[in-house]
């Protein structure tokens, strides 16, 4: 599967809530070498990756193989606490609107994550819409996977934020 390039098109998703968003970086994840998925960053000019919590933005994975959507929502609670600490209640409450956000995926499938910049979260599957929340907490951890300085995956984020050495 090709990178994306500053040419990639707007995903559709984006078109009339995020028209003005641009590719801001993009990188792949790899487990034990392979590839799992191709993540792209979609923002707006005035974007700061610092304070990614406060701006609007579209994270969107494309898939290279099969996973489990229950084991993607368990591995982002699990991600989420290296970004911060919640209680027990709030990583069931997280692990059910995840559950439902993320079916399973094979190959090409794409989830999109879309911030409003505001704490609202809403979840595409091939461009349907699979859940959404308005929580600001969930938002900054959530997205934190990618965006924080705590995340488990540092050459990932680098490349989402245009940071590549």
């Amino acid at each position: 599967m090709p990178n994306a390039t500053a040419d990639t098109p707007l995903p559709t998703e984006l078109r009339e809530t995020l028209p003005e968003a641009r590719l801001k970086g993009t990188g792949v994840l790899r487990f034990f070498g392979l590839r799992v998925y191709e993540a792209r960053l979609w923002a707006p000019p005035g974007f700061d990756g610092e304070d990614y919590a406060r701006h609007p933005f579209a994270l969107e994975l494309i898939y290279d193989r099969r996973l489990d959507g229950q084991a993607i929502a368990e591995r982002s609670v699990a991600e989420m606490r290296r970004i911060g600490s919640f209680d027990e209640a709030q990583g069931k409450r997280w692990l059910a609107l995840m559950t439902r956000a993320f079916p399973d995926v094979a190959a090409t499938d794409r989830l999109l994550g879309l911030h409003d910049g505001r704490g609202e979260v809403r979840f595409f599957h091939n461009g349907r819409l699979t859940a959404q929340t308005a929580d600001p907490e969930y938002a900054r951890l959530f997205f934190g996977i990618w965006l924080a300085r705590q995340t488990s995956a540092t050459a990932l984020r680098e490349a989402l934020l245009g940071q590549q050495r």
